[in-house]
């Protein structure tokens, strides 16, 4: 079977609010006895995590942990008795747990703009406030020691002065740090709070508060720049409206609440409005533009029986909508709990990312300590240069531009993604998709419409055209066969009474009209009623060989019309293939349907290859055929008959899914319209986000190697390590979130 989602614990490497893993839907509301969910301010990244995780493994009873880093929540599921130790266990790690109620859960749960509007109260630069105070007393201090070295009072002023700077600064640092090194970890509170310590210690203290407070200045442009990428799924939960206009029992209406709108209630949404619910219109009609949802440019008709969907906008008419779902269910809040789920998962490459970091650090926090330990004995450098050396190393050593390189992106593309109605359930998946091969392809619903249409009309002998639509659309229009109703559709034509009308199973109808018995049925039908000649039987098996569905019209002498119905190829279905193709992706069809028809339809997207006649479980043993051939392999399906099949591939893209809870759950990728070019972009973005990927951490490792080498040879100072470091992180986050920008479509859009 396909891989299984790796979930596993995080190493320790970085821990700033950079490196804070995207915003997570907050988790479930508590139950008493069983789970109860808590903020923790100063939880911003997989360090603590890992600290939680590790004062936690010590306390009995406790069932399961939900960390979601971006909301800077936990839920833990436990004993009852549990709870009090787990607290005292997390408090002694140097946290502060506050139990968040069900109605804090309710404001927060989702909220990527409310996280990212809370995202000055933690890390060293606690807000702009504190940040330019502790900026400025650390100039004062830089100020005192240019002009006054030597004069004690001065001396103790600016002492006095970069002390206040570095606790303005670094309070935050130094509560983690000492508890990262009392734990025996390294990360970068640990290492910032090293460093600046030792500068203080040997006469530097200038140059420690402006070191912290550059850090401090640096980590908060860095937040704000990750919390864009963070945040990027915040435009959605701004899509639906607060409100809605519901109409009560006495047929009056109010505005109430979206959230309290019940499931069955009408609505109205006026032009220029957007949808607040999932429904289905009741009464109106009006164009409706979805791209929110489904990526589509092109607004959308909607009239009585058609779907909408939260977030969507209402350009043209006004609609009366029937609620199908409540506000914490519409497609919307899927599709956002959807991509924050993605978001906090970790793609392969982070998690290499986050391994070498995690044996980097350490080895640079050795080698910084035979700097100091070694230098004065090889060299002739007093012991004073040597330790600044190796505290100017431990600086350069912070992993942070490496270890956020990669979560940036990653969310940036699954962002992209998402804006593109594309919906990718991981980083993983994000990242797999670039080595596909090959993909096969469902035909129904994702190469042709799925709906059969009536696609040619020819009358018989020398049968009157007029009257042979008039009979034809009398019967049909009484059948609920769908072909019979594709038929009467397509003819558009007013029909006259039917007596005696009946349907004849696997045949076709009859029924008198105008005194006269008429018939309406397949080509058994006709056969055995030894109507068929030489040449309907040529012109049948055209039809047939092209994989449409034809059906006569007779009477008892003789047939009348021929109507050939198909369930026509999508417009955009022959570009897709092409797309595919151009990016080395081979297209093969897998289809329950007969071979002929599987053929005839493959031909007409660009398809070489059709295999016909697939049960679930054969399209199964297809994909593993196409494994051993091409290697990676996607499945596009509808997500319901296709389900072990999509599970079954290395990538598993679920077309037309707006609302279909059994698409999302079977699929990797959710594609929300019926575009089949969005597999390709899908391959395309996967690798932009993958090139990206793998420039960010060039970037960060040759920035890296640059000032360590700088630092050895005695160029580089403590305060350039600290613009080094954080001029890398920037850089890498700028990068990613390129991405963001979406890049042109090879195939014309529709």
């Amino acid at each position: 079977m396909k891989r299984e989602t790796l979930r596993e614990s995080r190493p320790d490497t970085c821990c700033s609010s950079g490196c804070s893993v995207p915003v997570a839907q907050a988790a479930a509301a508590s139950h008493p006895g069983q789970g109860q969910v808590y903020r923790i301010a100063t939880m911003d990244c997989s360090v603590e995590e890992a600290e939680i995780r590790r004062a936690l493994d010590a306390v009995p009873g406790i069932r399961s942990l939900g960390f979601q880093l971006g909301a800077r929540s936990l839920r833990i599921d436990a004993d009852t008795s549990s709870f009090a130790p787990a607290l005292d266990a997390i408090r002694k790690a140097g946290f502060d747990p506050q139990p968040l109620e069900p109605a804090d859960l309710a404001a927060r749960t989702g909220s990527g703009a409310q996280a990212g509007a809370r995202a000055d109260e933690h890390g060293p630069g606690a807000g702009l406030t504190r940040m330019g105070f502790a900026l400025a007393f650390a100039v004062a201090a830089e100020a005192v020691s240019f002009l006054a070295p030597d004069v004690p009072t001065w001396k103790a002023t600016g002492m006095a002065l970069a002390v206040v700077a570095i606790w303005l600064a670094g309070l935050d640092v130094y509560k983690k740090g000492l508890t990262a090194l009392l734990r025996g970890k390294l990360n970068i509170n640990a290492l910032m709070s090293v460093a600046v310590t030792g500068a203080f210690l040997i006469g530097e203290w200038p140059e420690a508060a402006m070191v912290m407070a550059l850090y401090a200045l640096a980590e908060l442009i860095e937040s704000r720049a990750v919390d864009r990428a963070r945040n990027s799924i915040k435009g959605l939960l701004e899509m639906a409206p607060e409100t809605a206009l519901v109409r009560a029992a006495d047929a009056s209406w109010s505005e109430m609440a979206a959230s309290q709108v019940p499931v069955g209630a009408t609505i109205r949404v006026r032009p220029g409005e957007r949808m607040p619910l999932d429904g289905v219109v009741t009464q109106g009609e009006s164009a409706v533009n979805q791209a929110p949802i489904t990526g589509e440019s092109i607004p959308v008709d909607k009239a009585p029986g058609s779907a909408v969907f939260a977030g969507t906008i209402n350009e043209t008419g006004e609609l009366e909508v029937r609620v199908t779902a409540a506000s914490a269910n519409t497609t919307l809040a899927r599709i956002i709990h959807a991509v924050e789920q993605a978001q906090g998962t970790r793609a392969p490459t982070q998690r290499f990312v986050d391994r070498f970091a995690a044996i980097y650090t350490p080895a640079v926090f050795a080698f910084a300590l035979a700097t100091a330990a070694l230098l004065p004995m090889l060299t002739d450098s007093t012991w004073l240069d040597a330790i600044y050396k190796a505290l100017v190393l431990l600086v350069i050593a912070c992993p942070c531009a490496l270890v956020i390189s990669t979560p940036v992106t990653v969310v940036s593309g699954l962002s992209a993604a998402a804006r593109r109605g594309i919906l990718v359930k991981g980083g993983t998946f994000l990242e797999q998709a670039r080595l596909l091969k090959a993909v096969a392809l469902d035909k129904t619903g994702t190469i042709t419409e799925g709906k059969p249409k009536l696609v040619e009309f020819r009358v018989w002998a020398s049968s009157d055209e007029s009257r042979a639509k008039s009979l034809a659309s009398a019967l049909a229009s009484r059948s609920d066969h769908p072909v019979s109703k594709a038929i009467a559709q397509g003819l558009a034509a007013q029909g006259p009474d039917v007596q005696d009308f009946k349907a004849l199973p696997g045949r076709g109808v009859q029924g008198v009209v105008e005194g006269e018995v008429i018939l309406l049925g397949n080509h058994r039908m006709m056969h055995e009623r030894d109507l068929c000649g030489v040449e309907l039987e040529s012109q049948l098996a055209g039809h047939e060989a092209q994989g449409r569905t034809v059906t006569l019209l007779a009477s008892q002498a003789g047939v009348l019309a021929l109507f050939a119905v198909a369930d026509t190829i999508k417009e955009t279905s022959k570009a897709a293939v092409a797309d595919l193709r151009s990016l080395g992706v081979e297209s093969i069809m897998l289809t329950g349907d007969n071979p002929a028809t599987a053929r005839a339809i493959a031909a007409q997207a660009g398809i070489a290859e059709a295999r016909g006649d697939l049960l679930p479980e054969a399209k199964m043993q297809a994909i593993e055929d196409l494994r051993a051939r091409y290697g990676a392999v996607g499945m596009t399906g509808d997500g319901i008959n296709d389900a072990p099949a999509l599970a079954q591939a290395d990538v598993g893209f679920a077309m037309g899914a707006a609302g279909t809870d059994t698409a999302m759950e079977a699929a990797d990728v959710v594609i929300m319209n019926d575009d089949l070019r969005r597999v390709a972009e899908t391959v395309r973005l996967s690798r932009r986000t993958h090139s990206v990927l793998w420039q960010n951490i060039a970037f960060a490792l040759g920035i890296k190697s640059v000032f360590l080498v700088w630092a050895v040879v005695g160029g580089a100072s403590m305060w350039m390590a600290v613009f080094a470091d954080m001029g890398a992180s920037l850089l890498v986050v700028a990068n990613g979130l390129r991405l963001l920008r979406p890049a042109a479509p090879v195939s014309k859009e529709a």
